[in-house]
């Protein structure tokens, strides 16, 4: 007897083998009419036949039908027990905000439907070679929550859920695309912090930490077991999964006052239920995506974004919500001016200077009490209509005398002891709390094409009294993350070193996110006195002086890509201008000037270790070809389908040409 088989099939029982082999089918009949099946396509009479097969009464067949798509992931059981576990906490409850809504619509006649495309975690593939998917995904999911809704021809309007770092781009992607439907989405909130212990940003610090000999192995242990206090939501910081949460409420795709609650309580799960009204509604007054996310909208989002100071993450997102919306693209020119208005008046996780948890940012009135402030500076454009059918203008007065706004304030108060005033601050007060604006755009001789950083975020004790960010160093040049995270916790890497992480741009890695060395440069005693510079791109919670999206990057020709160890690299911030740059200025002892340095950079030849990732999956591959032509990070990572149909034809042209050229010799 093959023991394997007894493992694998188990016990033996007779009633396993008691197979139906037809069924009776539900009672009653399809509410058809004779017009319906004369000229209906066969695909929606048979869509009636499926919809009472999985258990749908016949009689409540002629609702108008709603599509709800989340980023759901694991298997809950009916107590919230895991039964298998999901990537993250972000997609682990938000099926309760689907099954709100379902049963908001179904109550009101409508017909639920309810799809899933569940996404990763960034914090779970820090340091491997899961993050050369990260970024990618996003472009992926957003495709096949389209089809999805293509697939869909009955749907009357679409709802998305979804909360953390890709599956919230994706769906916003996605959605801003349907322009002709009514669509909403509903932010997944997030998760609450422990009441003694750490924020799952800082938590991912522990192995540089332990290594640097600055936490023991007990309280790693301990510390690491008890971040994420609750089961659901994205994690307590501004980082990506909860900027994208603002940005979506910003732009007028969410209800107001949903970016940021706390996953899993009443004030959450309601979302649901008040979402599907409000689809409902706008199906009613054909209200459409294209008539909320105009260009005024992209407008309110970047301006929302420098007002949190947001994840740098949201500036390869934003742009691609407008592209996918057919709005005008921002430029780097636009995020610049922008942040030179709007100045950060949010005190949160990790920028502080205090480092208030995003469900205080939530309590204190989230994104309609930030732009009250803003409203007085007249930045906000207010004709924006939002899916609760009115425009900002009249959500704003209706916020400023609301009971939500006096409940949730006063609740902030009574709770934690906090005023609503020190998280989200007028910005009179924000100046004298020294809060800055968000992000600069270094460019020099070795970021031509320009880089980012969230300036704000820089330790102010490294910051000259001008407000002018300096530091001129040698250059430690790696071409992986794991050989820098390596330097970091083996004690190579020293107070005034310039770390240079090249060759992890789309082309090497998909662009993978460094959170792994920003932060460990944060939480070490002495990282606010070194700098990271790379082509890589940065988690929404990274801080200090971190540059990042370095263009051109080192594999397509970039000159960070000629960097050799001991060059010295001259790295410039003013936080007032928001002005910098980025020169390479001296070999050794010698210095010149940055046309000297630009001189030779262009005579040398790439590192000897540049090259993509071995690992680097060939789907990555394709999107870093495709994004490419479609012009690159700075406007978003997308596919501009037009330009890719044509590179391909231009290309085929071309080897037409030389296999003929090849023939006739």
């Amino acid at each position: 007897m093959n023991h394997s088989f007894d493992y694998i099939y188990g016990q033996k029982d007779a009633d396993l083998y008691t197979i139906q082999t037809s069924a009776e089918g539900p009672s009653g009949s399809l509410p058809l009419t004779s017009e319906m099946l004369l000229n209906s396509p066969s695909g929606d009479l048979f869509g009636l036949s499926q919809n009472v097969g999985m258990g749908w009464k016949p009689s409540e067949l002629n609702g108008k039908q709603f599509l709800i798509l989340s980023t759901q992931g694991g298997i809950r059981g009916e107590n919230g027990e895991p039964i298998a576990l999901g990537y993250h906490t972000g997609h682990w409850e938000v099926g309760l905000l689907m099954k709100s809504a379902a049963l908001e619509i179904k109550e009101r006649g409508g017909v639920p439907f309810a799809g899933f495309v569940s996404d990763p975690c960034d914090g779970r593939s820090q340091g491997t070679t899961g993050m050369f998917d990260s970024f990618p995904y996003r472009n992926d999911a957003a495709i096949v929550y389209r089809r999805l809704i293509r697939s869909l021809p009955t749907r009357k309007g679409v709802i998305g859920v979804a909360t953390c770092d890709k599956g919230l781009p994706a769906t916003t992607i996605a959605l801003a695309a349907m322009h002709d439907l009514p669509t909403i989405i509903v932010p997944g909130g997030v998760t609450l912090p422990p009441k003694n212990g750490e924020d799952a940003g800082k938590i991912q610090t522990i192995g540089a930490r332990y290594a640097n000999q600055e936490i023991t192995l007990e309280e790693a242990a301990e510390l690491g077991c008890r971040t994420c206090a609750t089961p659901g939501g994205g994690c307590q910081f501004l980082g990506t999964a909860a900027t994208a949460q603002v940005v979506a409420e910003a732009l007028g795709m969410s209800l107001p006052h949903t970016a940021l609650a706390p996953s899993g309580q009443k004030i959450w799960a309601e979302m649901g239920s008040q979402s599907a009204r409000a689809i409902m509604n706008m199906e009613k007054n054909q209200i459409r995506t294209k008539d909320i996310v105009t260009d005024d909208a992209i407008h309110n989002a970047m301006v929302l974004h420098a007002a949190f100071g947001g994840s740098t993450n949201l500036l390869l997102h934003i742009p691609a919500i407008a592209h996918a919306a057919k709005c005008r693209i921002p430029t780097v020119d636009d995020w610049s001016m922008i942040n030179k208005e709007v100045p950060r008046i949010v005190s949160v996780l990790p920028n502080g200077p205090e480092y208030h948890t995003t469900v205080r940012a939530f309590l204190a009135g989230g994104v309609p009490e930030a732009m009250l402030h803003l409203r007085k500076l007249g930045v906000l454009k207010e004709n924006v209509l939002t899916v609760t059918g009115e425009k900002l203008s009249d959500v704003l007065d209706w916020w400023e005398t609301s009971e939500r706004r006096a409940a949730v304030q006063k609740r902030l108060q009574e709770e934690d002891g906090v005023s609503p005033d020190d998280v989200i601050m007028s910005p009179k007060k924000a100046q004298s709390r020294g809060l800055t604006s968000t992000v600069t755009f270094p460019t020099g001789n070795l970021a031509p094409e320009g880089s980012v950083i969230k300036s704000t975020s820089i330790d102010p004790s490294v910051v000259g009294e001008d407000g002018v960010f300096r530091h001129t160093g040698s250059v430690k040049v790696f071409t992986t993350e794991k050989d820098a995270i390596y330097a970091i916790k083996s004690g190579m890497i020293e107070k005034g070193d310039i770390m240079a992480v090249i060759g992890r741009g789309p082309s090497g890695t998909g662009m993978e996110e460094t959170y792994q060395l920003t932060s460990a440069l944060k939480h070490l005693s002495y990282g606010k006195h070194i700098s990271l510079i790379t082509d890589a791109r940065f988690s929404g919670v990274s801080t200090g002086a971190c540059f990042g999206h370095i263009g051109p990057e080192a594999l397509a020709g970039g000159p960070i890509g000629k960097l050799r160890d001991d060059d010295v690299v001259e790295l410039i911030v003013d936080r007032k201008t928001l002005t910098g740059s980025m020169n390479f200025v001296g070999e050794g002892q010698t210095r010149f000037n940055p046309e000297e340095g630009a001189r030779i950079l262009a005579d040398r030849t790439p590192h000897p270790d540049l090259k993509p990732d071995p690992d680097l999956p060939d789907d990555t591959r394709l999107w870093a070809a495709l994004q490419s032509v479609s012009g690159g990070t700075w406007k978003g990572s997308v596919y501009d389908v037009d330009r890719i149909i044509e590179t391909l034809e231009a290309g085929k042209k071309a080897l037409d040409e030389k296999e003929k050229s090849v023939s006739n010799t």
